[in-house]
Formats: C-alpha cells, structure tokens, sequence
C-alpha cells in the first residue's frame, strides 16, 4: 500500500509562539497516526541534497578497493560494504558510507580514547564538503523540529534541544543495488537508535516501506539488552510504501523519541526493498549529546547515549577494526566511567 503522506512548511524560526505550537500539535498527531511526515524543503536544501546525490552515485561507482579501505579504527565513520550489515541475522544489501562527527587526532575526546571518536575516511574534499553540507542543512531542519515536538508535547520548547547541544548527530549515505534473482531485500525491518531521523531520496521510489502505529501493538524498546526491533513486524501488515516527493524531506521519530516521550511517540519501523534498478539515499540521525544520560518519560528507565550508540555499532559491526580496537584497548570502561560523572538529563 502507497501512503500519501502529510507535509509541512516549517517556519523560519521557531519563537514558541501560538502557531508554532499549534504546528507542533500536528507534527505529533501526524506521527501518531502515521509514523512519519515530510517537511517542505528550500532551494538551498534541495540543492544540496542534489548534490550529496551526485556524490553519493560517484563515489559508489568506484573500485571496491579503493572504497573498502576507507575505514577507520577510531570511529565507525567510512565504508560498510554490501552484506557486511545484518538485520535479525540475515544479511542487507545496502552500500553505505557513514558520516560520523569528524574529530581531529588533537581533540580532547580523541585523546582521551573515547569510543567512536575520531577523523572521518573521507574520499575526497569534494564529497567531505558536500556531505558536511547536507549535514549543516538537515541539523537546522531536526532543530527546529524537535523545538515543535515539545510545544506539540507540552514541554518548554527546549527540551529536547538542550539534549543535542552538540549532538552525535550522524548521517547513512546509502545505494541499494537493483533486485536480482537472489534478492528483493534491502535493509529488513527495524527501528532507528536515536532520537529523529531525516531523509532524502532520489526518484527512483519502490524502496522504502513504513509501518504505522498499530492501536494495541506493543513496540520493542530497542535500548534494552532483551528487546530488539530488529526484523520486528518484518511480513506482518501493515507496512506502507513512502514514494520520493521533490522538494521535501521525510521525517520520523527513533527509540530515543520513544523513551524520553513514555512510549507517546513510538520510533517508526521501517524497511527497504530492491527497486529494479540502483536506488540512492541519505538518512541522518539528529542525537543527544555522546555523554548525555537519557530518563524515559515516565521515569522507570535511562540510558546513556554514548554506551547506546556504542553498543549499537559494535553489535552491527562485530568483525570492524573499529570493534576490536574498542575490545582490546578496553574503551568501554571510558563509557562507564563517563556515565558515573555526567549530570542526569
């Protein structure tokens, strides 16, 4: 089934004023009902989206080796080759390169070892530059939406900014290989770790699927060691296919969404099929801040962010120079360390 779905104009800026919180009322009511939203997009940002599509399809058509040695053992940023990423055991054929915050080896945190943090593998200046463009674009748009969401919520209008002050905000360059006789599969079903993720994709449609919030369902709470989304509701209706509309980008909530709201905005699964021909896209994942600890809304549960976001990659990436470098340095003692001497938020 094809979903139309609603979008929305946002404002220049977000004062809390009555409309905006009027705005932010519907933004809430349309992921309730729906799962997602599209946001009206500019020139600017479509120009730049146009170009981190150009980019993404030039550097994907290079030689595999040359793409597979742009990984790091610092950070999860770079390359992940198709079928590297499992979804509930069963390999996605997803091409990726991931944006990661970009820190140089001179940086506090780099030096001290924390996990994840570290220089980006760009390719070259040319995809550095447009990328950290597209990222500067969708960090203005996930602000002003997460103001809307706590008037729309009732909270002051910064609540949930004050989390992301300096976000691990991070972004999925994808390509998806056209549907062959082995597969149909992309990336299975799943919910996003973090708290908002954004999306643009070019016009080739017949790839992305959503699932909508179902009355009664009960959601897995994917911060937690004995619940996953992972291949959750995969061949169970309903799941909605979103087709490519120019000029917006598509918008839904993540677990962290669901854990700081109580459960009243649920992360949306989703998934991906093989189109019949390449298909590219680009998601960011606006985040709390690396060292933020994280109440849920009715105050029975928290999670660090870093450790969530840690052990969200190290479980992806098991075999990753990145994993082992973690593992046998012991950086994840870092991570608890951290976690007894942050304020909780």
């Amino acid at each position: 089934m094809t979903t139309t779905l609603r979008t929305f104009q946002l404002p220049a800026e977000v004062t809390g004023s009555i409309w905006d919180i009027a705005l932010g009322v519907e933004l809430v009511r349309t992921w309730q009902a729906d799962g997602i939203l599209q946001v009206a997009t500019g020139s600017v940002a479509d120009a730049v989206a146009a170009a981190a599509l150009r980019e993404s399809r030039r550097f994907f058509a290079r030689p595999l080796p040359e793409k597979t040695a742009l990984v790091s053992d610092l950070t999860y940023a770079g390359y992940v080759a198709s079928g590297e990423e499992e979804t509930a055991g069963e390999k996605d054929f997803s091409e990726i390169f991931t944006v990661c915050k970009d820190l140089p080896l001179s940086d506090p945190r780099v030096r001290a070892g924390w996990p994840c943090h570290g220089p980006a593998p760009w390719p070259d200046p040319v995809y550095r530059d447009v990328m950290t463009a597209l990222m500067s674009q969708f960090s203005l748009i996930g602000d002003k939406i997460l103001k809307l969401t706590a008037l729309g919520l009732g909270l002051d209008m910064n609540a949930l900014t004050d989390l992301a002050a300096d976000g691990w905000h991070h972004m999925r360059v994808l390509r998806f290989p056209a549907r062959s006789a082995v597969t149909a599969r992309g990336i299975g079903a799943h919910t996003d770790y973090g708290m908002l993720v954004i999306a643009t994709q070019d016009d080739v449609g017949n790839g992305l699927f959503v699932r909508p919030p179902v009355v009664g369902e009960k959601r897995p709470r994917n911060w937690l060691d004995d619940e996953s989304s992972a291949g959750a509701f995969e061949n169970e209706e309903p799941w909605h296919l979103v087709d490519p509309v120019p000029s917006t980008f598509t918008v839904f909530p993540g677990d962290i969404l669901q854990l700081l709201t109580g459960g009243e905005l649920l992360s949306t699964p989703h998934k991906v099929k093989l189109a019949d021909r390449d298909r590219y896209s680009i998601a960011y994942f606006h985040e709390p801040d690396f060292p933020a600890v994280l109440h849920g809304g009715q105050g029975d549960e928290a999670i660090h962010y870093g450790t969530h976001f840690t052990n969200m990659f190290m479980r992806c990436y098991p075999d990753r120079v990145t994993t082992q470098r973690i593992l046998s340095e012991n950086r994840l003692s870092i991570l608890t360390h951290m976690r007894a001497s942050v304020p909780t938020l």
